[in-house]
């Protein structure tokens, strides 16, 4: 199997994009990231260094011309639940409209994630008056599935305030579990038929190994941080995530789109940057991750740019792990 050619370019350079979501929409590529903005904020675990305002939407006919950027799609200012840090967003497709799913804090400084509509992939997008009852953290992924189901992955640790929801509400002092406990697993919850609430409160997902035993919080190379994305791939559902602080996009896979889901492997080795991001869609027959890292801003944490590259899976259904920097 010959290797996956890499563009060594960010997509746009104009602006600094991050955590990209990607889809095919309308029959071109359509994505959807943050935009990092210049500051001189703290930098620090909490997350203080990303304080992100608006988004944009990009798209593509293809993944060899140019890249448009659609303008700001939506803004902090627009959405009256929201205080700051409208983090990594995710768009879906469903009952002729078109959904962005978006966390920020709410004017308590506690995570949550909204959802706004438009009439087309690239906006603008108009906010829902509060955020989605009963929602938590970080990172929203939205998967509709064959049956038409449709369903919202989403937390994060850290910054992400996951750790701080495991008895049901928020406490500002709960801490993680013990290295030696199973891991906290990313919340999955099916949405409503208009898209715009949960159907039922959201459940965690368990990501176990071979063996069936639960990764702990102590395995760091393999245990959820952040950044869920789900996409099938021969009746299978593949979760695929961030480890946080060992810096990979790790994946495990599922007959279920609930889990559990069975630990496999490595799909994206460290990039430049503290933060990773993905996502990965099929397009024109091929596969394609989207990913971010900070190689344009001279690594600038707070600075990122999205960036592609082909993603090909071996004959087993696993997939070919990528090296970024790799010729």
């Amino acid at each position: 199997m010959g290797k996956p050619s890499k563009p060594k370019n960010p997509i746009v350079t104009h602006i600094f994009t991050a955590d990209p979501s990607a889809h095919v929409f309308e029959g071109k590529l359509y994505i959807y990231p943050s935009h990092d903005l210049d500051h001189d904020g703290p930098s620090n675990d909490n997350g203080d260094q990303y304080a992100m305002e608006d988004y944009h939407v990009l798209s593509m006919d293809d993944v060899n011309e140019e890249c448009v950027d659609h303008g700001e799609a939506l803004h902090l200012r627009d959405i009256p639940w929201a205080s700051k840090q409208l983090w990594a967003p995710d768009a879906a497709y469903r009952n002729n409209v078109y959904y962005l799913y978006f966390p920020a804090r709410d004017k308590e400084g506690i995570f949550r994630i909204g959802v706004a509509t438009s009439t087309t992939p690239e906006g603008p997008f108009t906010p829902e008056e509060n955020y989605i009852p009963g929602s938590f953290s970080i990172d929203p992924a939205v998967f509709v599935d064959e049956d038409d189901k449709a369903y919202v992955y989403f937390g994060g640790l850290w910054g992400g305030q996951l750790e701080k929801w495991q008895e049901g509400t928020f406490n500002s002092n709960a801490e993680g579990p013990k290295l030696t406990e199973p891991a906290l697993g990313p919340r999955v919850a099916e949405l409503s038929d208009d898209m715009l609430t949960f159907k039922s409160e959201p459940r965690e997902i368990s990501i176990v190994d071979e063996s069936g035993n639960p990764i702990l919080a102590g395995d760091e190379e393999r245990r959820y941080f952040e950044g869920p994305w789900i996409h099938k791939y021969n009746d299978l559902y593949y979760l695929s995530y961030s480890t946080g602080t060992t810096h990979k996009i790790v994946y495990a896979v599922s007959k279920d789109p609930l889990g559990p889901f069975e630990f496999k492997g490595t799909i994206l080795t460290p990039v430049i940057g503290w933060t990773t991001h993905h996502s990965i869609v099929q397009f024109k027959e091929k596969w394609y991750l989207f990913y971010h890292d900070c190689s344009f801003s001279d690594g600038v944490d707070h600075k990122r740019s999205v960036k592609y590259t082909e993603l090909t899976y071996n004959d087993d259904g696993t997939i070919v792990t990528i090296n970024p920097y790799e010729d």
